[in-house]
């Protein structure tokens, strides 16, 4: 079902973006783990429009209600509701859509398919679509972290041209990356960014960046071979969250143009690395790899980049056409990002959070047969 994203934690989103509210049900969330509104909301206050003057300005509090599934605090092993309600509507702002599909929207495509779409904003296409995704996913770091200590990272390492260095992969936090509303920890990148983001918004115009997503502490043996594999469940999650363009893992694309001697990873007892983890007897000396070889996880640190275009709605005038061919001249209305990407972290770490909480229950399945 295209709403229903996982296997063995499968998370299943509901909602438009200007209908009376979004959520998602989880199924298979294991039994007795303590959980709460207040542990969940977190990742949605990073999520959430009107953060600062980079963002929409459409007001939500993006309050969560779960609605069941927990007791007391503690998770009952059925299916988890979570909801939120929507408050700040203005589908009067989306009138001419009706008429005239969007460019680089999903208005067009939509219709194609179904023979009919939302009325008002993107509905299902919209970003909003993604509290659920952001409400399932903190729901499933939870559980990785009480499980196996796993901690998931993402940050804006682009936005345009403007690139950050020097992030220590190792090292770099949450608590790092929210020092600026760009959300990059490079904080001589980030002032560079937020003045990029300001000069396009003023301009009427959007710009793309890219989020890079370190996951830590994640056991080698996570994900299948051949048709399961870790980086390729990673690869949909991010491609299937809107304005993501692309995916890389690893070294990515650079490793193209490495030959093998330079690209391979060799393997050193664990001790040699001074790490913690008793886990795995061995480690890599480098981590090209990205955490993963053969699609299952070998105990490294996993982290990959996914791009995002500039968001498709700006308030210049743009020559198009509307649904009977005629040439037209749109000016968009409604309230938007200038660019999506400092919003999209928790989207991506959520994204991350529910590949890696599926492939864990996955595993202790394999291992329980």
């Amino acid at each position: 079902m295209s709403n229903t994203f996982g296997n063995c934690f499968k998370v299943t989103t509901f909602g438009e973006s200007h209908g009376a509210a979004v959520g998602a049900v989880i199924d298979g969330f294991p039994p007795s783990i303590p959980i709460s509104e207040k542990d969940i909301q977190p990742q949605l206050d990073r999520r959430r429009p009107g953060q600062s003057s980079i963002s929409t300005q459409r007001n939500e509090a993006d309050l969560v209600e779960i609605l069941s599934g927990v007791e007391n605090g503690l998770s009952l092993g059925t299916p988890i509701t979570l909801v939120v309600k929507n408050k700040d509507k203005r589908p009067g702002d989306y009138a001419q859509d009706d008429t005239v599909p969007r460019p680089s929207h999903a208005d067009y495509t939509y219709l194609m398919k179904y023979g009919i779409k939302a009325d008002s904003g993107g509905g299902r296409a919209s970003g909003r679509e993604t509290i659920g995704r952001v409400a399932a996913g903190a729901a499933a770091e939870i559980f990785l972290r009480k499980n196996f200590g796993t901690e998931i990272v993402g940050f804006v390492s682009s936005v345009g041209k403007i690139n950050a260095k020097g992030i220590d992969f190792n090292t770099v936090t949450r608590v790092m990356v929210d020092e600026n509303p760009v959300r990059c920890p490079d904080l001589d990148a980030a002032k560079l960014m937020e003045e990029l983001i300001h000069e396009v918004k003023n301009e009427g115009d959007s710009i793309g960046g890219v989020i890079t997503c370190v996951c830590k502490g994640v056991p080698a043996g996570w994900g299948e071979p051949v048709f399961g594999k870790l980086e390729a469940a990673l690869g949909a999650a991010m491609l299937s969250i809107p304005a993501c363009k692309g995916f890389e893992i690893g070294s990515g694309f650079e490793g193209a143009a490495m030959r093998g001697s330079e690209h391979n990873d060799l393997f050193v007892r664990r001790d040699q690395r001074n790490m913690t983890d008793r886990s795995s007897p061995l480690r890599t000396l480098t981590n090209r790899s990205g955490g993963v070889q053969g699609g299952i996880s070998n105990g490294e640190l996993i982290y990959f980049r996914v791009p995002f275009k500039p968001a498709a709605t700006i308030s210049r005038d743009q020559k198009t056409a509307d649904y009977q061919g005629n040439e037209i001249v749109l000016k968009s209305k409604g309230r938007h990002d200038p660019c999506v990407v400092h919003r999209a972290v928790p989207v991506v770490e959520s994204m991350a959070a529910l590949v890696l909480a599926d492939m864990a229950l996955g595993q202790a399945m394999r291992n329980y047969d």
